[in-house]
């Protein structure tokens, strides 16, 4: 991994020498994202940040992402919901694909029912599993069919996972050409994408290379003014910013939503009674986690759903209101020594977790509170196997379906509940909204008892950014398309 930062970063050095020859108007945009340096061209049905970014680049949906996070138009440039709200249909606009052949109703049909098909038995197949029927129509047009309103659908359908391909190359926005595990691109003009041509599109555009590489790495070449924009920083690198002396004015934090926790995946031993996995739960510090992490503003929580989001009706709050840290403390390991006077023996508990100073600190906080009950820590690596593993994920969209279905027994994450998968279920299925949310919300709670999941709070997620880029935005999703970075503003 070093070694390939360590060529990244001689690639890009080079990049911006011969840039300097050649004028700074001919240098390209610069976007590291942090990562493993082959990541931007992995496939599968879940796609790390740098493959999700180049995706959405090279092979937009029929909706995509501006820089804020929005809904705007992409293959289909207008659409209408109908009165029920249980059709969606698309108007294409007038282009071609890659490969020369016209987009048609029929041809994003094809291409659509092959996306949906390839994330089947992931959490976003769960998402997606209330399309019902998709169909194509008159010339350009294309209607999706749903079992119930879902009032993120086209949110849904803008995922980059969602991208369309013909022959598998999508119809851009941006071209790409491969340089080892570089990723060069090019803006495609507005009148070869079938849409009106802009004046002065050739001033405004600018070519864009994407990396990937390790946090270290990215942070270093920034601070030289080599790369513009870092994209894709997680709570284990943040304390690389401050101790690399990067401008606080170059940080962007995005408010997002989403879990930070850690999964129980082998319920046996001590982890074999949902009482002791309580156990572990109450005897987390969280006010210290935060200031572990070092993030102003860290919002902790106890729930698997983050509070206060759309479709919460609120009949599930935060777990043993009015006992304080301590009582919680003091519980929790007297159910550690009733395991062990049980003759059970010591217990010990593998925490799988990345690494970075980030990591270092919040597994030093977790493990002084898991001694603090009687039990003994032992790190592991982020892949290896483990008894309890750190999940640290953004939400796609703000409801609490979306917390549910990444704990469906599909979704092989570690321990599952299911009577939680019967009512998620039941509630994908009910039309009516209010009693939608009731299930939901037992569908939480029966994820509470089997405390297969251990709450912390909410994901971090940080870019730097220099002063003279333009294209970005904060935003809840985490969401930072490229095209917008390769355009000058009009």
């Amino acid at each position: 991994m070093l070694l390939r930062g360590f060529r990244v970063m001689l690639a890009v050095l080079a990049l911006g020498t011969v840039a300097a020859c050649g004028g700074e108007s001919d240098r390209p945009v610069v976007v590291a994202v942090v990562g493993d340096s082959a990541t931007p061209f992995a496939t599968g049905p879940r796609l790390p940040v740098a493959a999700q970014l180049l995706r959405s680049a090279t092979a937009e949906g029929l909706v995509s992402f501006d820089e804020q996070g929005r809904v705007i138009p992409a293959l289909a440039d207008r659409w209408i919901v109908t009165d029920d709200g249980l059709s969606y249909i698309f108007r294409l606009r007038d282009g071609t694909w890659n490969d020369g052949s016209e987009i048609t109703g029929e041809s994003a049909r094809e291409s659509l029912q092959r996306a949906i098909g390839a994330v089947r038995g992931t959490p976003l197949g769960l998402d997606l599993a209330v399309i019902t029927d998709v169909r194509a129509m008159a010339g350009r047009v294309i209607e999706i069919r749903l079992s119930q309103q879902v009032p993120d659908m086209l949110q849904l359908l803008a995922q980059p996972e969602l991208g369309l391909l013909r022959r598998n190359r999508g119809a851009g926005p941006m071209i790409l050409t491969r340089d080892k595990d570089s990723a060069l691109l090019r803006p495609i003009p507005p009148e070869d994408r079938g849409l009106p041509a802009e004046e002065g599109w050739a001033d405004r555009s600018r070519r864009l290379r994407l990396d990937a590489m390790p946090a270290q790495t990215a942070i270093t070449l920034f601070n030289k003014g080599k790369v513009d924009v870092v994209l894709g920083g997680r709570f284990e690198d943040f304390p690389r910013i401050d101790a690399s002396g990067v401008s606080r004015g170059a940080l962007r934090l995005d408010p997002v939503a989403g879990l930070f926790g850690l999964v129980v995946v082998h319920a046996d031993g001590f982890l074999a009674l949902p009482e002791n996995r309580e156990a572990i739960a109450m005897a987390i510090d969280r006010d210290a986690v935060g200031a572990a992490l070092g993030v102003g503003g860290w919002t902790a929580t106890t729930r698997i759903v983050n509070p206060g989001l759309a479709g919460d009706n609120g009949t599930v709050a935060e777990r043993w209101p009015g006992r304080t840290a301590d009582e919680r403390r003091a519980l929790a390991a007297s159910r550690v020594q009733k395991w062990k006077a049980g003759g059970k023996g010591a217990v010990t508990l593998r925490l799988a977790m990345p690494s970075g100073p980030g990591a270092d600190q919040l597994y030093a906080r977790l493990a002084a509170d898991l001694k603090a009950i009687g039990i003994a820590p032992q790190r592991v690596r982020a892949d290896a196997d483990a008894d309890l593993r750190l999940l640290d994920t953004v939400a796609r969209y703000p409801r609490a379906d979306w917390f549910l279905n990444q704990f469906a027994c599909s979704s092989a994450r570690g321990l599952c509940s299911a009577a939680a998968d019967r009512l998620a279920g039941d509630a994908r299925d009910e039309p009516d909204a209010a009693k939608r949310a009731d299930l939901y919300a037992q569908a939480e709670a029966q994820l509470i008892i089997a405390n297969g999941y251990i709450p912390l709070g909410v994901p971090i997620r940080w870019s730097l950014v220099s002063g003279d880029t333009t294209g970005f935005a904060v935003n809840a999703w985490n969401i930072h398309p490229l095209l917008p970075l390769a355009l000058r503003p009009k």
